[in-house]
């Protein structure tokens, strides 16, 4: 175990400080580009959001560690107010010049502490390694007591992708930003099916409960920092909606990641997820030149449709918990 470094001061962020957010910012980017050159992090303008206009569904404090008057790791606690109240969630970096000082243990302890207080007994959060060079995310996170729980592939796509067109009984239905009032019924109701059955692994959590109210505070932050794109299937013959796909751009960026894509049961079998993903794709600027996604192994159909699309796995990430109490 690597003793603390009795020079580390563990300090919350100052929010009100523009240029003290923008270090710890770019603090968080360089630990985690240090191991990981497929890293999808955070874009500064996205951070922003987050941090200067709070949530009214999770509760959120930034930590870092300053060393002689430098900021050499941050972590983040993320404390849910709906669902899971009993889990707190968290991402811990350090800079490499700084590891193996016992930094990462002080952030991961104060992180700790924090959620006890906050009537927290599980502690999660997310270990994303490269391929090829794994690096020393997982034993860090084994070292703080975590368990995996969870694992999804992180894949990258270059485009264009080849077409997949759309099955003739259905149209595809486009929107970007906010979902017209003519389908938040219909979509609401897709996005609650999918977090109701993403593959979580060995989590045990509760899956998060969108109303209108929800989804409106989440579109409203989420378009702040992101073109926001979803394609969704909607039959011809009732006009049923059979799937949706959800994909971010951060603004300023060329690349795009791949959130939900979901095919509604009684729609399955007719390639909708594959035609969905393709007709969000081929509608980007051509400034945009790479799709990031993730899936589970376990998820052997959407592996195949993403595998077709030229999608190859370039990370793994691992979801880890620890019992605090």
């Amino acid at each position: 175990m690597a003793p603390v470094d009795t020079d580390v001061r563990i300090e919350e962020l100052d929010l009100t400080d523009p240029a003290a957010r923008a270090t710890w910012h770019e603090v968080m980017e360089r630990a985690v580009r240090a191991d990981r050159p497929h890293a999808l992090v955070t874009t500064a303008a996205a951070f922003e959001v987050t941090a200067t206009s709070p949530s009214t569904f999770y509760a959120r404090t930034w930590l870092q560690a300053v060393v002689d008057g430098e900021v050499v790791g941050v972590a983040e606690l993320e404390l849910p107010l709906s669902e899971n109240t009993d889990v707190a969630r968290t991402e811990v970096q350090v800079l490499p010049t700084h590891r193996r000082r016992g930094i990462g243990r002080a952030l991961w302890q104060a992180v700790a502490e924090r959620a006890r207080t906050g009537d927290r007994t599980r502690v999660g959060g997310e270990v994303t390694v490269d391929v090829a060079d794994p690096g020393p995310g997982r034993a860090f996170a084994a070292a703080m007591g975590t368990v995996d729980k969870h694992r999804e592939d992180h894949l990258v796509a270059d485009l264009p992708v080849p077409v997949s067109g759309v099955d003739e009984a259905y149209d595809v239905v486009t929107w970007r930003g906010r979902c017209p009032d003519e389908h938040r019924a219909a979509y609401l109701a897709m996005r609650n099916r999918m977090n109701a059955d993403v593959p979580t692994g060995d989590l045990d959590l509760e899956p998060e409960v969108l109303d209108d109210e929800r989804l409106a505070s989440s579109e409203e932050r989420l378009m702040r920092a992101y073109d926001v794109r979803v394609a969704a299937a909607r039959r011809r013959s009732d006009g049923a909606f059979g799937g949706y796909s959800l994909l971010f751009v951060p603004h300023g960026t060329d690349y795009g990641w791949q959130d939900d894509t979901l095919v509604m049961p009684e729609h399955r079998g007719r390639r909708l997820g594959a035609a969905l993903k393709s007709a969000n794709y081929a509608d980007l600027p051509d400034d945009v030149r790479s799709v990031h996604t993730w899936t589970a192994p376990t998820n052997a159909a959407m592996h195949r449709t993403n595998t077709a699309l030229g999608f190859r796995v370039v990370e793994h990430m691992y979801e880890v918990e620890a019992r605090i109490a």
